[in-house]
């Protein structure tokens, strides 16, 4: 008889500790999209004219490489709804936590552009309509003024590139440890070639952010830079599933 209330006690220990986990990995990718966005469109906003494309394009992949290792053990560090689909479409991800994983990164996305815009502004000069946040676009909003057609295959291409990094890199069959690295670097090199097409997002979230507060143009174009990311991400689930070591069972 006494057994029962100490398992019952147990489960609720248990259970308790799950939910405490699950608020942990959530916040995690809140913060980690936060600082993605900070740094990377604060480096574009900020100090875009002194460093230029090379140095806004290391400024998103480092982001994304120290993130990886501050909350990489805590959530994953997706902070980028293209991966989080991609690893539900790869059978690597719950529903329940892909939804309020986009949910977080959304969320801190926009904070992240609140904020920067909160810094930018006290810049003498500085208008929100002329200068924006690094927020992406295509046709004229596009930095070299490429057309949406071009703009959307770009994405596509990029996004697929970027995620099977990501699935690769985080398999069980890939060196330990370096994981972040390989998807940090490849985020560099994404941006060298996409920022002067559409200000390379590859992540709805990083887009969503400064197009909620830019709003007009940015805000209009928003949807291409959710679709194409994720037809990038479910393609390169695809190709994952294909690709992916098999484990050979020895009787």
């Amino acid at each position: 008889m006494k057994r029962r209330p100490l398992i019952a006690k147990q489960l609720q220990i248990e259970r308790t500790s799950d939910v405490n986990s699950d608020v942990k990995k959530y916040l995690a990718e809140l913060l980690g999209t936060f600082v993605l966005v900070f740094i990377g469109c604060g480096s574009a906003v900020v100090a875009g004219e002194y460093i230029g494309f090379v140095g806004i394009s290391f400024a998103f992949g480092l982001s994304v490489v120290a993130m990886a290792y501050a909350i990489g053990g805590i959530s994953g560090c997706h902070i980028n709804p293209a991966i989080s689909i991609s690893m539900l479409a790869a059978g690597k991800m719950k529903l329940k936590d892909t939804v309020i994983y986009i949910a977080m990164q959304c969320i801190g996305a926009v904070i992240a552009a609140a904020a920067l815009y909160g810094v930018a502004v006290g810049k003498l000069g500085y208008n929100l309509a002329v200068n924006g946040l690094g927020q992406n676009g295509y046709d004229l909003s596009s930095p070299a003024g490429f057309s949406m057609t071009s703009s959307f295959i770009t994405e596509v291409i990029l996004t697929f590139i970027f995620l099977l990094v990501v699935h690769g890199s985080t398999s069980n069959k890939a060196p330990k440890g370096v994981a972040g690295i390989a998807i940090g670097l490849s985020l560099v090199v994404i941006h060298l070639v996409g920022i002067p097409i559409t200000g390379t997002s590859v992540n709805p979230a990083r887009s969503l952010g400064p197009a909620i507060i830019v709003g007009g143009t940015a805000l209009s174009q928003l949807w291409l830079f959710w679709v194409a990311p994720i037809i990038g991400g479910l393609l390169a689930a695809a190709i994952w599933k294909i690709f992916e070591p098999k484990q050979i069972v020895v009787p």
